[in-house]
């Protein structure tokens, strides 16, 4: 990991954890340069990440200040941007997510998951369904896609912590994007059994297909998110 997203990451946990005012602006880029013992174009990188993820804002002549609602809310906000997992997500935030594995087969694809995954009907794939709790509430329900000719090796003990992790840190491979539909639902019989919806309860269900830096497709998801957990949120950059 480079040196700004570590800083941006200690700065995330401040923010979270109370660290600073949110009546006050945070200190200026090179009083934070100096504690960080880094430049100040280091130190300006890494705020960046924090204000494309809204938790920061910068006022013209006054400073940089904390987005309140950013850090004050239960739910688990996805930037527009991010592809990273659950676990990602919830970096720094002193909450680590569990897995009830729903199903775990190898099998072979159909003709549409193939096409997702560019990938011939005869190759065969991961079918794996997790169901994801924090905090013993369960928060989404993933239904994933996998070849095992690109991701090897995965097992119940990586769908009990991070496919992702296993991804870049035992395969040492680099996970580029995704490309991302985001729908509601009505709750099916799985979300109303694991999820814990009413009827009517409306399901915020996401479908990518997520790319290594090589341009190959490696995974095809839906992952059924209940309404009150989380809230996605959409950056627009204005060059």
């Amino acid at each position: 990991m480079v040196k700004y997203e570590q800083i941006s990451n200690e700065m995330r946990k401040r923010l979270l954890d109370g660290f600073y005012s949110t009546d006050q602006p945070i200190p200026d880029e090179i009083t934070l340069a100096n504690q960080f013992n880094c430049s100040r174009m280091t130190m300006k990188k890494a705020l960046d990440i924090l204000v494309l993820e809204g938790f920061l804002y910068r006022k013209r002549g006054h400073g940089t200040f904390i987005v309140r609602t950013a850090i004050q809310t239960n739910k688990v906000n996805v930037i527009s941007k991010d592809s990273l997992g659950l676990s990602h997500l919830l970096k720094g935030k002193g909450k680590i997510p569990a897995s009830k594995i729903i199903k775990f087969n190898v099998e072979f694809p159909t003709e549409e998951i193939a096409a997702h995954l560019s990938i011939e009907m005869d190759t065969p794939i991961y079918d794996i369904i997790r169901l994801r709790i924090v905090d013993n509430e369960p928060y989404v329900i993933e239904h994933t896609y996998i070849p095992t000719t690109i991701i090897q090796g995965i097992s119940e003990k990586v769908l009990s912590s991070s496919v992702y992790s296993h991804i870049k840190d035992n395969l040492g491979l680099t996970i580029a994007g995704s490309h991302r539909k985001i729908r509601a639902c009505k709750p099916n019989e799985l979300d109303q059994e694991y999820l814990g919806c009413l009827q009517n309860d409306p399901i915020l269900e996401v479908e990518q297909v997520c790319y290594l830096n090589n341009g190959v497709p490696f995974e095809y998801s839906f992952s059924r998110h209940r309404y009150d957990k989380f809230e996605f949120t959409t950056v627009n950059i204005r060059r």
